[in-house]
Formats: structure tokens, C-alpha cells, sequence
């Protein structure tokens, strides 16, 4: 695998504290199966689409109990780099650049508006080994109460460029690398409840969003918004049963034309 752009999202990992329940879960909802959990690593496990490996869950290490969210990782070729670009603009280093024996290295960061992600330095572990075929990570928004932040941060640290999207139902942005877009930035309205932080909300592509989330409400999922029909595909949101939110998308499944998209960057 080539090296990935720098802002390239290229993992995601969840900590749950019923391990065997969000494997579970995660298995019936998106057809995942998964290797042998690693004891060296705190029992990380990744998890597969058809043999490749697309995220990964880990029960949580001691006093970090809480509720269970996914992580995204962006690509970095220097992660104490990175770091220190997202102290300069305004973000915190909540676990700095650990090396991960030979997979690579890792760091927990925020954004000045409070969403949590993770940097990834590349060793033998590059990053998902699929995308956007069912089972596997198609695209990732960041869900933000305060987007001016997240609009000055994300391209300050990454080799953004950001583009408003044209719609007066929704305030939203992509950030684009080489020939198109990586990542989505949402602003929280009121119909998200206070209690709600900032965050990133990570889509995982099914073969039928409406089967998708049947089976996902069937064990004990809450669903959120939709299903619904896009430009992009046919998606929904969800909590599952411990509490992180994701969501569904059918790629196959579209309506609409796509949004026009002006340059700000």
C-alpha cells in the first residue's frame, strides 16, 4: 500500500466494555469477523470484511470507563509532528505519539471545539485494508457545536482545502485532499440533545441501509435520523447498544442531484 496523503482518514477503533457484546453486535449489523484479541495490546481485536481488516474494538484500559465511541485516525508521516501543529492551533494532545511495536504510531488528540480523533504514523499497519465495499469505512464527518473552530483547525494542521456546501438546510463543509473530499464537517443544531458532545461520526457501507438498521434496532440499537435517500447514497444514524454512534450508508442507493460546493479555503 502506497503512503497515504497526510489528513487521510485510515483507521477506526472503538472501546467497549462488553467486548463479546459489540463484536456481537458489530457482527450481525455489518457482517463483521475477527481475529484473536491481542493481550500484548490490551486485548485489541481487529475486525474483518471479507479478510480484510476494517476497524477494530478493545475493552477499555483502567479509568477510562465511560460511554463506548468510535475513533478516527488520520494519516501522518510524523504523528510528533502533527501534535505539535495541533498545540500551535489551538487543539489538545490527550496521549502523545506512542509507538505501537512495529504497526506504527499512535496519539489522541482534540480539536479546539472539542472533537476527539487520533493520528496514525504507519509501520506495517497501514490502515484499513478496505473502503466503501459493505462491511468496511466509506466516510466520516465531524459533528461540531462550534464549526468556526473545527473550520480554522483542520485545515491549519492538515493540507486541507475546504469547500462550503450550498444548502440552506444545513451548515456544512468538506475538507478535500488531491482529487476530492476526505472528511465532512456538520454543525450540531439544537436537535441535538446538550448532553451530546462534539464528534466524529464514522459511516460504514451496507449492502441495505433499511436491512442495516432493522438489525441493528433488533439488538437493541437507537436509531437516530432516517433512513434516507441522498446524492451520496441511502444512510441512517445510530447508537448501538453501548452508546456509540455510527452510521450506515448504501453507496448503490442515490437520489437527487449532488450539492454545488463553493471553494473557502
Amino acid at each position: 500500500m502506497a503512503v497515504q496523503p497526510e489528513g487521510t482518514p485510515c483507521w477506526a477503533d472503538a472501546m467497549f466494555a462488553d467486548l463479546e457484546g459489540a463484536k456481537s453486535f458489530y457482527g450481525d449489523v455489518l457482517g463483521w469477523t475477527f481475529g484473536e484479541s491481542s493481550s500484548e495490546y490490551g486485548n485489541y481485536t481487529q475486525a474483518y470484511a471479507n479478510g480484510k481488516a476494517v476497524a477494530a474494538v478493545v475493552p477499555p484500559m483502567p479509568g477510562q470507563e465511560g460511554q463506548s465511541a468510535w475513533c478516527l485516525y488520520l494519516a501522518t508521516p510524523d504523528a510528533a509532528a502533527a501534535a505539535g501543529r495541533i498545540r500551535e492551533h489551538g487543539g489538545e494532545v490527550l496521549m502523545e505519539p506512542m509507538q505501537v511495536g512495529d504497526y506504527g504510531t499512535m496519539a489522541l488528540v482534540r480539536d479546539p471545539s472539542g472533537v476527539f480523533f487520533g493520528l496514525w504514523q504507519g509501520g506495517v499497519h497501514e490502515g484499513f485494508e478496505a473502503r466503501g465495499v459493505p462491511g468496511a469505512y466509506c466516510w466520516a464527518e465531524v459533528f461540531t457545536r462550534e464549526p468556526e473552530k473545527s473550520d480554522a483547525f483542520f485545515p491549519a494542521v492538515f493540507p486541507y482545502r475546504s469547500k462550503r456546501i450550498e444548502d440552506d438546510a444545513v451548515d456544512f463543509r468538506v475538507f478535500e485532499l488531491g482529487e476530492g473530499p476526505v472528511l465532512g464537517r456538520m454543525r450540531m443544531t439544537d436537535d441535538f440533545p446538550p448532553q451530546v458532545p462534539s464528534y466524529v461520526n464514522v459511516y460504514f457501507t451496507v449492502e441495505d441501509c433499511d436491512a442495516a438498521v432493522e438489525r441493528a434496532t433488533g439488538r437493541g440499537a437507537v436509531l437516530r435520523f432516517g433512513p434516507m435517500t441522498s446524492p451520496f447514497g441511502r444512510f441512517a444514524a445510530l447508537s448501538d447498544p453501548q452508546g456509540a454512534n455510527f452510521s450506515v450508508i448504501d453507496v448503490t442507493t442515490t437520489e437527487g442531484r449532488m450539492p454545488d460546493a463553493t471553494d473557502v479555503s
